[in-house]
């Protein structure tokens, strides 16, 4: 359990990352960002399992693994852009940001009182409550002409990265003879494949990113978040999954809020708000209390 915890944890420290990384490069758009990322990944997995000679999927593996990575990857980031297009970024974000909660409601084990995962769960969304507070309250934009569909979009982006999480962790369960790094491999061959796709439905032209002040920078971080944020990352998580109930792989998700908001911080040079630091503690606390609730 201890190693499984720590994996999850990793992998959260690394997923963080991609929430600075478009703030450090100009020009080219999140979805050709993101699209270079996945990219990455998939041509990082198709070397290791090349070079390592890993094992290749069956037919049956393949397809499992296609469907995933459009849960978790691609399909899950389309969505979520569409939604910011049609609705802005604020209301999105606080969607998406509840992925933990109903990761937890949703992954809880039979055996588990559901009065044992109330502490987590509150401290949890009081976290949320106060880190979303503040720009909640803030006069925004008026809504956007496809503000309803945005909504839709956003819980569709949902329930795509909640039900990977679920499915992931139960087909590594029934699957204990697939290797973690395996089953990263395969994930970021289907990945690197929707990852094209993505790019040619509404990415910005090769040309176009190749003449952009911050080209070198954009393939740095696109390799970087590649090979760290998804492919290892993926691995460690798929450790976590194998190890872990998925109640509290998603508690373990918010993980990923903490590392990005340090890494956010240090980038801006500031320390956080009274509240932000106080949301940061609450996350932290209810990370904690899902540990003990699940020993």
């Amino acid at each position: 359990m201890f190693g499984g915890i720590l994996a999850g944890l990793a992998a959260g420290a690394l997923w963080g990352l991609v929430f600075v990384a478009p703030r450090m490069v100009q020009g080219p758009s999140s979805v050709d960002l993101t699209a270079g990322r996945f990219l990455a990944y998939g041509a990082v997995a198709l070397m290791v399992m090349l070079l390592a000679r890993r094992r290749w999927p069956t037919a049956g593996q393949a397809l499992s693994a296609l469907g995933m990575s459009v849960l978790g990857f691609t399909g899950y980031y389309l969505l979520l852009v569409l939604a910011i297009r049609d609705a802005g970024t604020e209301v999105p974000s606080l969607i998406i940001g509840t992925i933990p909660l109903w990761v937890m409601l949703l992954g809880k084990p039979g055996h588990l009182r559901w009065a044992a995962l109330v502490p987590g769960l509150l401290l949890t969304v009081g976290g949320l409550v106060l880190m979303m507070a503040s720009p909640h309250e803030a006069a925004g934009p008026a809504p956007q002409p496809h503000y309803l569909r945005g909504l839709l979009l956003a819980a569709a982006s949902l329930a795509c990265w909640t039900a990977f999480a679920l499915l992931n962790s139960a087909w590594l369960k029934r699957h204990p003879e697939v290797n973690a790094t395996d089953w990263a491999n395969w994930l970021g061959l289907a990945t690197g494949a929707g990852a094209l796709l993505l790019w040619m439905a509404a990415g910005s032209p090769a040309q176009a990113i190749a003449a952009q002040p911050d080209f070198g920078l954009f393939v740095f971080l696109c390799i970087a978040t590649g090979f760290g944020s998804a492919w290892l990352a993926t691995i460690l998580w798929n450790v976590a999954s194998q190890r872990l109930s998925a109640s509290l792989c998603g508690q373990l998700i918010v993980s990923e809020t903490l590392f990005a908001l340090a890494y956010s911080f240090a980038w801006d040079a500031r320390w956080p708000t009274p509240a932000q630091a106080a949301a940061c503690v609450l996350f932290t606390l209810g990370i904690l209390a899902s540990i003990k609730a699940h020993r």
